[in-house]
């Protein structure tokens, strides 16, 4: 299975008993709607919601921050998961969070794991069908996870390379918000960015039909950026979710897989010590 499936491909294997859909939307602090009605209203036949706000580390007061491997092996194999299922997630956005549940599996050392191309929206525009309501109850499966270090950044190594240069940091956040001409979405969050960072806006991976784009014009994006595929890349954005869309991004433009600092500009933001510039 490709990382990246169409719809085309889903809506043929829809059914196969080690296939596996979940919705993995996510909403704005200041946005009308939440991923639970949005799910109940519409979802793909079959899918779950695979809820990363539940599925993250309950000790912290920061916004779905990755969990412990035997929290996500508990959580995953509640859900149904284990190590032989495909695994594919979309979301009620299109571009916005199917890569954190892409990226989150994939931390845990799962591989076959893939992202709807253009989400439910594309998926709701072709006319294909569709559930409402609540899924039926997942069959509880084993799910024994591989955490990949390499894969997660924290705080302190996000300080290290701002200062010694050995890695981009590459902000998925509006331009407004990373050049802190808009407010933060987050009440009372300062807005701005890492001194050193670079702003490449999430919205500028997909194209008008709602599809990612082609690996060349993505490379390009990525070049604009500053990205030259032989400086390591970390993404960031306002709480680690769309940092793992460009992540998903890098990957299918061919380049390096970036790193991603789940606590973002949530983090960055709320900690005294750090440093916050604007344009």
């Amino acid at each position: 299975m490709d990382s990246l499936v169409s719809t085309e491909w889903l809506a043929a294997e829809l059914g196969a008993p080690d296939l596996l859909v979940f919705d993995c939307s996510t909403f704005l602090p200041n946005e009308a709607g939440n991923k639970h009605d949005g799910f109940r209203a519409a979802h793909i036949p079959g899918a779950r919601l695979f809820d990363i706000d539940a599925i993250a580390d309950a000790d912290t007061d920061l916004p779905h921050m990755v969990p412990t491997p035997a929290r996500f092996a508990r959580l995953a194999g509640e859900l149904g998961i284990s190590n032989a299922h495909r695994v594919v997630f979309y979301d009620q956005h299109g571009w916005r969070a199917a890569p954190r549940g892409w990226w989150m599996l994939r931390l845990f050392g799962h591989d076959n794991v893939a992202v709807l191309d253009g989400g439910l929206p594309l998926w709701q525009r072709e006319g294909r069908p569709v559930e409402t309501g609540d899924p039926a109850p997942a069959t509880p499966a084993r799910f024994v996870p591989d955490f990949r270090a390499r894969m997660l950044r924290g705080i302190g190594d996000v300080k290290q390379v701002l200062a010694d240069g050995s890695a981009l940091v590459l902000d998925a956040r509006a331009k407004g918000r990373f050049d802190g001409t808009t407010p933060e979405p987050r009440a009372g969050l300062p807005n701005g960015h890492m001194p050193g960072a670079r702003n490449l806006p999430v919205s500028e991976v997909a194209g008008a039909d709602g599809r990612l784009k082609d690996p060349a014009a993505l490379r390009a994006l990525f070049a604009a950026a500053g990205v030259d595929g032989a400086t390591p890349v970390v993404t960031s954005c306002g709480s680690g979710v769309t940092a793992c869309v460009l992540a998903f991004a890098a990957v299918q433009a061919g380049l390096p897989e970036p790193a991603v600092y789940d606590g973002s500009w949530t983090e960055w933001a709320l900690r005294p010590e750090t440093e916050k510039v604007t344009t």
